[in-house]
This record gives structure tokens, C-alpha cells and sequence, in this order.
């Protein structure tokens, strides 16, 4: 089993960053592939990012390309979404979702953490 938490997120006005982080606990991330996910009230959850195991792939949804950068350290079993130049449109809960390789779909991923909010005002 893996416990995932993430944190980081808040409140941030357009242009703003952020970086989240998503700790797991139960197992070490190392052998899994790691995504970012996010959903807006009354929209689906969306893909956000991807890292493989030894983070040498990475995916990236064309809506936050060179906005957002998806990163991992295993030694601290943690991945990292920072994300810069903020739109209101980012506004979503996020979640960090644990799998066997780096998935763009969620419904390959095996763990989900609990979703931490982010607000972007206009």
C-alpha cells in the first residue's frame, strides 16, 4: 500500500506560482511512475504531468506546457509540481496519483492522494 498527501497549494493571483508536493508513505515512489492530475467543479479530473520512475520521461498536458514542471526526488520519496504563470483557469483541485509507469489516463493509476486545492484570481 501507498499513502499519498499532498500539499502546497492556496491561494495565488494570476501570474503567481506555486509548487506542490506530494509525499508518500508505505512504500518507496522509486518503482513507480508518478502523475498530476486536476479537476475544476463540474468539469472531469484532467492530466496534468507525468514522471517515470527514474524521471527521465515526463508528460506534459499541452495546457500547462512551459508552465508547469513535474520533478521527483526519490531519496525523499516526493514528487513536485511547480507551477508558474498562473491562470484562473488552473483553478482545480490537484492530486498525485501513484502507478507502474507514467500514465496520461487516471484510470491506470493504482494510488490517489487526497487533493490539495488551488485558487488562481484574476
Amino acid at each position: 500500500q501507498v499513502q499519498l498527501v499532498e500539499s502546497g497549494g492556496g491561494l495565488v493571483q494570476a501570474g503567481g506560482s506555486l509548487r506542490l508536493s506530494c509525499v508518500a508513505s508505505g512504500r518507496t515512489l522509486s518503482s513507480n511512475g508518478m502523475g498530476w492530475f486536476r479537476q475544476a467543479p463540474g468539469k472531469e479530473r484532467e492530466f496534468v504531468a507525468s514522471i517515470s520512475m527514474s524521471g527521465g520521461t515526463i508528460g506534459e498536458s499541452d495546457s500547462v506546457k512551459g508552465r508547469f514542471t513535474i520533478s521527483r526526488d526519490n531519496a525523499k520519496n516526493t514528487v513536485y509540481l511547480q507551477m508558474n504563470s498562473l491562470k484562473p483557469e488552473d483553478t482545480a483541485v490537484y492530486y498525485c496519483a501513484a502507478g507502474r509507469n507514467p500514465y496520461r489516463r487516471d484510470v491506470y493509476y493504482d494510488y490517489w492522494g487526497q487533493g490539495t486545492q488551488v485558487t488562481v484570481s484574476s
